[in-house]
């Protein structure tokens, strides 16, 4: 897939606009952008945990609407916003130590919307939850 990104983006700008966020707060990293891709990890800790020692299913939401977000925010045309309309998520195995890896992609980049899909897999590459998100696209006012 092309380059799909609209203005400039790393994963330090991601990290920034993040500082003072339930995302910092969390602990989650961006790690990787790729040209049609962003990926972030989150750590399983007791900032993440549910009291059975899982990695909280709400945590995996967070971290894959950040991602599905962040892919939507830097795809759209400049001075254009990004809105979250609908987020699922389906949990299939637990993680209980380390990090959990999340990685976003659009599969549809639409004048007034956007879909975004995102896989979450642990340290062994097994995969966690998948999500999947839809943006609304907003004009400038």
């Amino acid at each position: 897939m092309p380059r799909v990104w609209t203005r400039p983006i790393s994963c330090e700008i991601l990290q920034g606009l993040h500082d003072g966020t339930a995302v910092q707060h969390l602990g989650i990293e961006f790690t990787e952008v790729g040209d049609d891709f962003i990926a972030a990890r989150v750590p399983v800790d007791t900032r993440t945990k549910q009291p059975y020692g899982l990695l909280h299913g709400g945590v995996s939401v967070v971290l894959a609407e950040t991602l599905g977000s962040c892919g939507a925010a830097f795809a759209c045309p400049e001075g254009h916003r990004a809105v979250g309309l609908d987020i699922n998520a389906n949990h299939l195995k637990g993680a209980t130590q380390g990090w959990v890896t999340g990685i976003t992609r659009p599969v549809h980049i639409g004048r007034s919307t956007h879909v975004w899909h995102i896989d979450l897999r642990n340290e062994a590459g097994e995969l966690t939850c998948v999500s999947r998100i839809t943006m609304s696209v907003l004009a400038p006012r």
